[in-house]
């Protein structure tokens, strides 16, 4: 099964747009990451971006944003509506698909220390991630924000960090945690008086009594109030609940909601709650709904047509550039992944193999981490080479920028097809191995891995060497090439291996 993880960090700056979207590209610049949502508001002063990928590539990109926003955000220099603590304030991680908590919670421990020791920040881990019970509201963390964590760090040991260093820096800290799905929704009333919001906020919240699961805090925004709202469980305490006790105590205030707000991303079963609720469809299914429908159909169908590749074909066969053979070469690295992977499931658990059960397990395991590393290279080939067009057309880059742009986006266009050789190889060495312990019944497909992957080695080399020609750091051009000419001659051993031994077990 695919693993994702979601992330979203949210980062003291929602005023400079080329900051908070130059993070934003650094994520989206990490292979096997993409970026569903990135936003700033003015008034809190406060950027969130949400992102999804295969949980090696997101705590990369997390890493990644975590270091350019310490590099461009000073916290002394900071001022908004919204509670900070540092640059980066808070980095939660969400299982989305394939990944347990526990493996969310692992995650962030690991980010943690790894900003705290190479990048000189103070990281604090919270909610499922806590190590200390008062660590696991986000809300204790950062009492006092930034200001007071700056005046009590390193003389009150109720601040030291989980990781980095106890001392105030202008980047301030970086709260790391794992957390079931959170949604953020705010409430408008008809008033510029924050009293009332800050008084509804407390009605609602859990800390002050209010509802199960409820963050609230009252703020002023453009002139109007708002009731700003974190649901940390939308299944137990769901948004209709929540919005009909902000009107009732609006009601009392003699205020009324006149908009609604979400930020970031919700769970469509959130919406379909509260239209379940409002509409009184209390017996509404799922299968009553098209769109849930239609996936139920096609799942249930499991036809082979309906997982054709049309869409990805038809795209590679038009006329835009993207995607091309980079991507083509991160696919077939994919499948022959994807047929090594299918062999070593043959063969485990079977009596016949017991002797090479572990080795086959390994190998099932590893290839199906492959898998999706090519797979999400797919689209990290067809974004670097438009990253690559993107800095060519901006007319606002002139001179050395423009030069430096354009190393800069050679090098991330060259470096994604290496990595695509390197896994390929990789898938190689697996396959050659599966041939020759694997099921007797499934050698040629166990081959057909191997063929695969000197395919994608082979094509893969040539896109990095095609970048090489115009890169002005000659050295690095060089290390590439002989790189990708020993990816390129290994693979084609192994694969050349893995034909013999399939001829050899196949008896022709």
């Amino acid at each position: 099964m695919q693993k994702i993880v979601e992330c979203v960090p949210n980062f003291s700056e929602g005023r400079r747009p080329e900051v908070y979207n130059a993070i934003a590209d650094v994520i989206r610049a990490v292979p096997g990451t993409q970026v569903l949502n990135a936003s700033g508001d003015p008034d809190h002063n406060r950027a969130v971006v949400t992102f999804v990928g295969h949980p090696a590539a997101v705590e990369e990109a997390a890493f990644q944003a975590i270091r350019l926003a310490a590099e461009k955000i000073n916290l002394d220099e900071h001022e908004g509506e919204h509670p900070r603590i540092g640059a980066t304030d808070v980095c939660p991680f969400i299982p989305v698909k394939g990944v347990t908590m526990e493996e969310c919670v692992a995650l962030a421990r690991r980010l943690g220390q790894r900003v705290g020791d190479e990048l000189g920040i103070a990281v604090y881990l919270y909610g499922e991630a806590a190590t200390r019970p008062e660590r696991v509201k986000l809300s204790h963390i950062r009492r006092g924000e930034y200001e007071q964590w700056r005046e009590e760090i390193g003389t009150n040991p109720e601040r030291d960090p989980d990781f980095g260093p106890a001392e105030a820096k202008p980047w301030g800290a970086t709260v790391i945690g794992a957390r079931p799905f959170l949604i953020a929704y705010n409430l408008y009333l008809n008033t510029g008086d924050v009293e009332p919001a800050k008084r509804i906020a407390r009605a609602v919240r859990a800390s002050s009594g209010g509802l199960q699961n409820i963050q609230a805090l009252g703020f002023l925004v453009e002139g109007q109030a708002q009731v700003s709202m974190n649901l940390l469980n939308f299944e137990r305490t769901p948004i209709h609940q929540v919005q009909e006790l902000v009107r009732q105590e609006a009601a009392r205030h003699g205020l009324a909601i006149t908009r609604a707000e979400l930020i970031g991303l919700t769970p469509q079963d959130a919406l379909v709650q509260s239209a379940k609720w409002y509409l009184q469809l209390h017996d509404l299914e799922e299968e009553q709904i098209l769109e849930y429908r239609m996936v139920q159909v096609a799942e249930e169908e499991g036809a082979l047509a309906a997982i054709l590749p049309r869409d990805f074909l038809a795209a590679t066969a038009g006329p835009e550039p993207t995607p091309g053979g980079g991507s083509v070469a991160a696919l077939a690295g994919s499948l022959a992944a994807a047929l090594t992977e299918m062999v070593a499931g043959l063969t485990t658990g079977r009596k016949k193999y017991a002797a090479v059960e572990e080795e086959v397990e390994e190998v099932l395991a590893e290839a199906g981490r492959l898998r999706h590393e090519l797979s999400d290279a797919v689209l990290a080939d067809a974004a670097a080479f438009d990253g690559v067009l993107a800095v060519y057309r901006d007319k606002s880059l002139a001179g050395d920028a423009r030069a430096e742009a354009i190393e800069q986006a050679t090098i991330v266009a060259g470096e994604t097809p290496l990595r695509v050789a390197r896994l390929s190889r990789d898938v190689a060495r697996l396959a050659q191995t599966i041939t020759r312990i694997g099921n007797d019944n499934a050698v040629t497909d166990a081959a057909a891995g191997g063929i695969m992957a000197r395919a994608a080695a082979q094509i893969a080399a040539l896109n990095v060497k095609i970048n090489g020609t115009s890169l002005k750091d000659r050295a690095r051009a060089q290390a590439w090439q002989r790189e990708v000419d020993a990816l390129q001659e290994e693979t084609a051993s192994l694969a050349a291996e893995a034909v013999e031994i399939a001829a050899t077990r196949g008896g022709f």
